[in-house]
């Protein structure tokens, strides 16, 4: 096959892309993370960059460029850790992702932390499709060799063989099951027309002032709704030990672990990613998207949450010689 290529004797050829005696393509590079920073697929990129530059890129380009951060992501995945952490929230989101053709559900597990300084603190963001005990075992053990020595709370909802994981890696952390979702799990089985009045009766069993009074209150609440939603108040009975521990605390602390205004708002930042692509390519693209979604939405942590210092104190007294004076 003959290949005419044409001459440019009088150098009128202009590189789009790498642009004469410029070594490097950065410019470019960053303009492309921060699109898939921003939940836009390497297609969008694409079709983006034509219409900003003029000139093409493939969608296998794009890939190459963001595969770019992964050793980034590496670095931060490893990076040590405090030794101390008073609170701990794991959630999972899922996503739809292609593995050989077939497309999967993946569950993004990720480890949000309130450090001693009441400062947000994403620990760990992992991939994986099946829970258990030694899977969790797994993931707290990475975090003990990251330098975490020990955790007061681990706040979580109902994932399979977490509550066996934290007795193991973590003996002395109490395990507080998501209030959040253990009201939300409820209302799923209620009607719209009942909803706000179930709701209001909820509240007076995680309002309580005491394990008592709460114990008390989920009695009332089971007994005036279970004949209408038979479902509806087992899962509270089932769970009561690990919806306990926020008792003993003051509204103060109680805000702080039950109130997931924290982990909530970063799952919002998570979820955009699933209206913006259906299906991800693979587990590494999501945990690209996932990483630089994370960057982007915790730039704005600067401050402490708020009455950090009350709460910090009366953790100090609870949990007597485990956090730093």
């Amino acid at each position: 096959m003959d290949i005419d290529v044409p001459q440019d004797r009088k150098s009128t050829f202009e590189p789009q892309v790498v642009k004469k005696r410029q070594k490097d393509i950065s410019d470019i590079d960053q303009k492309i993370i921060s699109m898939y920073a921003k939940g836009m697929t390497t297609r969008q990129i694409s079709e983006t960059i034509e219409d900003i530059y003029g000139f093409e890129t493939s969608e296998g380009f794009i890939s190459d460029v963001t595969d770019k951060i992964l050793p980034q992501i590496e670095d931060w995945q490893n990076r040590p850790l405090d030794e101390v952490y008073p609170i701990l929230y794991i959630d999972a989101i899922h996503y739809s992702v292609r593995d050989n053709g077939v497309i999967r559900k993946l569950a993004a597990y990720v480890i949000l932390g309130i450090n001693t300084e009441g400062k947000k603190e994403v620990l760990s963001i992992t991939v994986g499709d099946n829970e258990s005990s030694k899977y969790w075992l797994s993931v707290l053990n990475e975090l003990k060799n990251r330098g975490v020595k020990d955790i007061l709370i681990i706040c979580a909802d109902g994932l399979s063989g977490i509550k066996e994981a934290i007795a193991a890696a973590f003996p002395k952390t109490e395990y507080q099951r998501c209030i959040v979702h253990q009201v939300r799990n409820t209302l799923k089985y209620v009607p719209d027309k009942d909803r706000k009045a179930f709701a209001s009766d909820l509240k007076t069993i995680y309002h309580a002032s005491d394990e008592e009074k709460a114990r008390l209150a989920l009695n009332r609440v089971t007994e005036k709704w279970t004949a209408k939603y038979p479902n509806s108040m087992k899962r509270w009975y089932d769970n009561w030990d690990a919806i306990t521990p926020i008792f003993k605390f003051s509204p103060d602390v109680r805000k702080v672990i039950y109130t997931t205004n924290a982990i909530e708002s970063l799952n919002s930042t998570y979820r955009k990613l699933n209206r913006q692509r259906s299906v991800f390519p693979s587990d590494t693209a999501l945990l690209k998207a996932l990483y630089l979604a994370t960057f982007e939405a915790t730039k704005k942590w600067t401050m402490s949450i708020r009455n950090w210092g009350r709460v910090y104190g009366e953790l100090s007294i609870m949990y007597e010689g485990r956090l730093p004076e």
